[in-house]
């Protein structure tokens, strides 16, 4: 990471938190990821590579910690006490883009807005007991995002970009803006289903309980 050669604590803390991914590194760490499989589905534009690198980089500052796994390849990886101490920092800076930044048509990621909702605005109280596959499809999106699998096993739920297998209990077609309104909580789920901007298809109390799985308000570990 390249010094400002300041001593200035905002420009330190710049050193390490302004480069490119990182803060977002951290806020899926604060979303409960732990794996790199896990963090990388947080940020799905990021390159492979640039994440292995900006994990070194980040335990390197301190900011995080990486476990051998037990049995098999690869680390688990968790926030330092230094970055648990980060939860004030990415609160205020969400807060202040919810005042000042606007959602912009780029912003309107689904398969992100699916991670982030099994991540941490899952209400497992709401979820079926029984296994269910539900298979998300966006018509607008380029081909790499534009299905994806929500698995609902032992009252949670995994997102996954290849068929986990099974028959889907519910098929959710949407325009992307449309779910990502409504996950975030701008557009109630009659409202689109009025306007057939999300349309589910499946047994009726699937539909009717699908909605009920959002919590809409993130459950960040530790607070």
């Amino acid at each position: 990471m390249a010094s400002y050669r300041q001593y200035c604590p905002i420009a330190r803390a710049t050193e390490i938190l302004a480069e490119r991914w990182n803060l977002l590194i951290v806020r899926n760490l604060l979303f409960g990821a732990t794996t790199f499989s896990s963090i990388a589905q947080g940020v799905p534009a990021m390159s492979r590579s640039m994440l292995s690198k900006r994990l070194r980089q980040l335990e390197q500052a301190g900011v995080i910690a990486s476990t051998p796994k037990p049995a098999g390849q690869g680390s688990t990886y968790g926030l330092t006490e230094a970055g648990a101490d980060l939860i004030g920092v990415i609160d205020g800076l969400g807060q202040w883009a919810e005042t000042w930044v606007e959602v912009l048509p780029e912003h309107n990621d689904p398969g992100f807005a699916l991670w982030a909702w099994c991540q941490v605005q899952l209400d497992r109280s709401a979820l079926p007991d029984e296994r269910v596959v539900v298979q998300f499809e966006f018509p607008e999106e380029a081909p790499g995002n534009r299905h994806f699998w929500m698995l609902i096993e032992n009252r949670d739920a995994e997102l996954c970009a290849t068929d986990p297998g099974g028959e889907p209990g519910l098929r959710v077609v949407a325009e992307s803006k449309a779910f990502v309104d409504w996950h975030r909580g701008v557009l109630p789920w009659s409202t689109a289903i009025r306007r057939q901007a999300i349309t589910t298809m499946g047994s009726r109390s699937l539909v009717r309980a699908f909605p009920t799985w959002n919590s809409h308000t993130p459950v960040v570990a530790g607070r």
